[in-house]
Formats: structure tokens, sequence, C-alpha cells
């Protein structure tokens, strides 16, 4: 009895393990099609110049919700380019933010975050987050596009573009921040892994999720 309850658990861990990594694959594939999406519109997409030069690239959804206060979240995946022009694994990351404020409605955001250098994509796997732009907006539109921010003194590190849909009014001075998000990536590979291992190390093979991003950024790389 006791070995039938011990295999019992083991599949209901296996089974929670296998849901949830496919939930995180239809995650995934979500991302993909916003990208997709974003590049079709000629006044969102992101130039091809950039992606071209781009050392890291991470896809993330974003929300602004509150009145006074106001919480800010979301999460997605980052991919790094090594010197032979070949991109790592996926590796997921978080981004979440509390901020107080004169705020009210609601807002979703699709972001595309470019790293330009190796320096800036080396921020992905230090143990603090990293905050990207800086924002200070009076009244919300419908919708903004275009570099959203950069970070430390190197001219353009960090290019920040948003498809943004929604509503919100006020003004927050932190674009936001990005950090590992070890749960998921646990998850989605079955076993612990750091950005480090995931992006630098490639202790792992690429998924097809990963191949399929990588396909996208070199198609959209090119000069139109």
């Amino acid at each position: 009895m006791k070995k039938l309850i011990t295999t019992l658990l083991l599949l209901t861990l296996a089974w929670t393990g296998s849901a949830l990594d496919q939930s995180l694959e239809r995650k995934a594939e979500k991302l993909l099609a916003k990208f997709d999406a974003m590049q079709a519109k000629p006044d969102k997409r992101v130039p091809a110049d950039a992606l071209r030069k781009a050392q890291a690239i991470v896809l993330l959804d974003r929300t602004k919700a509150g009145f006074i206060f106001a919480y800010q979240g979301g999460g997605g995946v980052a991919m790094v380019k090594d010197k032979k022009g070949k991109w790592s694994p996926l590796a997921w990351v978080k981004a979440d933010e509390a901020s107080l404020g004169f705020q009210i409605g609601g807002q979703q955001s699709f972001l595309v975050i470019l790293f330009m250098n190796e320096a800036s994509a080396k921020t992905l796997v230090e143990d603090s987050s990293f905050e990207f732009g800086g924002e200070a907006r009076g009244t919300g539109g419908n919708n903004s596009s275009g570099v959203e921010g950069t970070v430390d003194s190197q001219e353009r590190s960090v290019l920040v573009y948003d498809d943004r849909s929604g509503l919100f009014g006020g003004v927050s001075v932190k674009g936001g921040a990005v950090a590992a998000d070890s749960n998921a990536n646990r998850s989605y590979y079955g076993s612990d892994l750091t950005m480090q291992q995931i992006l630098f190390e490639k202790k792992i093979k690429p998924t097809d999720r990963a191949k399929e991003l990588a396909a996208k950024v070199d198609q959209y790389s090119k000069t139109r």
C-alpha cells in the first residue's frame, strides 16, 4: 500500500510538472506571436539594424493597473547571441514593480528589449534585477512605440521597444526591472539551471521555441 501511494505521488508530481511545462510552451508561443504582430506594423517594428547588432533580446509582457497604488508586473523570455552569431536557449525572466503615484487606469504592454553589447547582455545574469529605462508620462495614450529608455553611460547600450494597448495616465519614474524567473526555468527544463548556465554556458540544448525565436530574429534582422 505504501509503495502504491509513493508511485501515485510520483506520477502526480510528474503530471504537474508536465502540465506546467506545457503552460510555459504556450506562453512562449504567445510571446513569439506578439513579436510577429509587432514586426508587421511599420510604425511599431524594431529596426532590422538594431536586431542585427543586438547581443541579447528579451520578449516581455507587462501589465500595469491601479488607482493611487499601481502594481506592475510581467514575464517573458531572454536569449543571448554568442561570438559566432548563434543564439542561446531560452531563459525565463520576470518583471515586477510596485509604484506610488497619482495613477489611474490600466495598461498592457509587449516589450522587446535589446542589449546592444556584451557588457549589457551580462546584466541578465547578475544577482540583482536589472532596471531599464526611465519614464515620466503625464497622459497615457492607446499606443506608444519606439525607444523606451537606455541604461548606463554607454550610448544606446539597451534599447526598449513597446507595442501598447490600453490607457494609463499618471507618472511612473521607473521603466521596470527584469530578473531571472528561477521557478519557470526549473519547470521548463526540469532541473535547477542558472541564467549563466542557460544563456552563456549552454548547459542544455535550445528548445523548438528557442530555435523559432532565433529564426524570427534572423529573419527580421534582414534589411527591408
